[in-house]
C-alpha cells in the first residue's frame, strides 16, 4: 500500500479512504469468483457463452479473482500504425502483441481480425482472444471518423476466440447504423458461444463546449446503458472526468438527482454511475488507462485502477501505456495495475 500511496501522491488518502454517498455498493453486482454463477447464471447466455466468459476470467494473474486485464491493440487501425509503433517498432509484428499479452499476465488479448488470425494455431489455446470486429478506417482525406465492419463474426469463432470486441461512436450521424451492425453481431456472437465487449464511446463535436463532455459522466453512463441493452456482456468505458453533459448542451433528458445525489464531483461517484448504468454491474465496467504520456504513466494507470475498482468495476484495459515501451517496462506496467485489484487493502468505496 505504500508503493500505491506513493504514485497516487496527494491524492492517496482520498482516493484510497473515500466512502461513496449516492449509490451504494451494497446495491451494485460485484465483481468476484463466483460472478459468472452469481450474475450471469439466470440470463439467457448459453453454456458456451458462459464457459467462454469463465474463460476471461480464468486467465492470467487476476485469474479466479472476478476482475480483468485485458490488452487492446487495435491503434494501428484506430491511430495508424506508425503513430501507435513507431516508439517501439517490435510491435508491428503481431506475435510481439500476444507475447505482451501473456507475459503481462492479462487475462485475454483484444485486437483486429489481422493480429489474432496471424497468430491463432500458436495462441489461441494459450490466451484468449478477443477479436475485434469494426473500427475507425484512418486513412481517409480529410479524416472521418466511423467505425466500419472488417470481417464477420464467424471468422472470430474459426480462429478460437472467446470473445468479440465492437465500437459504437454513439452521438454521432453513423451511430444508428452502427447500433444495428452491433446489435446483429452480438446477437450472432452469443449464438456461437462467444461473450460479447462493447466500447461505448461517444463522438459529436458538439459535445466539446466549456468542457469535453464526451468523458461526462451522465452522457457516458447513458452510452454504458445503451451497451448493456445490446446485450453487450462487458462494457468498456474511457473513465469519467467531468459531469452535467446534458445540461451543458441542453438536449435528452435527465433528473437533478443525478447530479446532486448520485454522480457528486468525486472521480469515484462519478465512475459508480457508470457501474451503475450497466445494470447496476451485471455488465461489468472496465474503464481505460488513457493516452500514453511518458513519464506518468504508471502513476496515471495506478491511479485510474484504483478509482476503477473502488467504484465497483470489473478491471482496466490498457494498451499504449504498455506496448510504447520496452517489453520488460511494459510488461511491470501491466503488473502493477493487476496489483490493485489483487490487493484486499483496495476496497469498495
Amino acid at each position: 500500500m505504500s508503493r500505491v500511496a506513493e504514485l497516487l501522491g496527494p491524492d492517496a488518502h482520498d482516493l484510497l479512504e473515500y466512502k461513496c454517498h449516492g449509490i451504494l455498493g451494497e446495491s451494485l453486482h460485484l465483481p468476484g469468483s463466483d460472478f459468472v454463477d452469481r450474475v450471469w447464471m439466470d440470463s439467457d447466455r448459453s453454456p458456451r457463452v458462459l464457459q467462454s466468459l469463465q474463460r476471461l476470467f480464468d486467465h492470467g494473474r487476476l485469474a479466479g479473482s472476478g476482475y480483468l486485464s485485458i490488452l487492446p491493440v487495435d491503434q494501428g487501425i484506430e491511430h495508424s500504425a506508425g503513430a501507435s509503433f513507431a516508439p517501439n517498432p517490435l510491435y508491428f509484428d503481431p506475435e510481439n502483441i500476444i507475447r505482451l499479452g501473456l507475459e503481462g499476465g492479462c487475462n485475454a488479448v483484444a485486437s483486429s481480425f489481422g493480429v489474432l488470425s496471424s497468430m491463432a494455431r500458436k495462441y489461441a489455446h494459450k490466451i484468449p482472444f478477443v477479436a475485434k470486429i469494426n473500427h475507425n478506417e484512418f486513412l481517409s482525406y480529410p479524416n472521418s471518423f466511423d467505425q466500419i465492419m472488417f470481417g464477420r463474426v464467424e471468422q472470430a469463432f474459426d480462429m478460437g476466440a472467446c470473445a468479440v470486441g465492437a465500437t459504437i461512436y454513439f452521438g454521432s450521424e453513423e451511430s444508428s447504423r452502427q447500433i444495428e451492425e452491433t446489435a446483429l453481431a452480438f446477437e450472432r456472437a452469443h449464438e456461437l458461444g462467444m461473450a460479447t465487449i462493447l466500447w461505448c464511446y461517444l463522438r459529436n463535436s458538439a459535445f466539446k463546449k466549456d468542457k469535453d463532455y464526451h468523458v461526462s459522466a451522465d452522457l457516458t453512463g447513458q452510452a454504458n446503458h445503451l451497451g448493456a441493452s445490446l446485450c453487450a456482456d462487458i462494457i468498456k468505458q474511457k473513465l469519467p472526468e467531468n459531469n452535467g453533459g446534458y445540461k451543458a448542451l441542453n438536449f435528452g433528458k435527465t433528473h437533478e438527482k443525478v447530479y446532486s445525489k448520485l454522480a457528486t464531483d468525486h472521480p469515484i461517484e462519478l465512475t459508480r454511475y457508470q457501474v451503475a448504468n450497466g445494470y447496476m454491474g451485471r455488465a461489468g465496467l472496465i474503464n481505460s488507462g488513457g493516452a500514453s504520456g511518458g513519464a506518468g504513466d504508471l502513476a496515471q494507470a495506478v491511479k485510474t485502477a484504483v478509482i476503477n475498482k473502488r467504484a465497483g468495476g470489473m478491471g482496466l484495459i490498457c494498451g499504449r501505456k504498455a506496448f510504447q515501451r520496452p517489453l520488460d517496462e511494459g510488461v511491470a506496467l501491466l503488473h502493477a495495475i493487476q496489483d490493485i485489484y489483487l490487493d484486499p487493502h483496495v476496497t469498495i468505496a
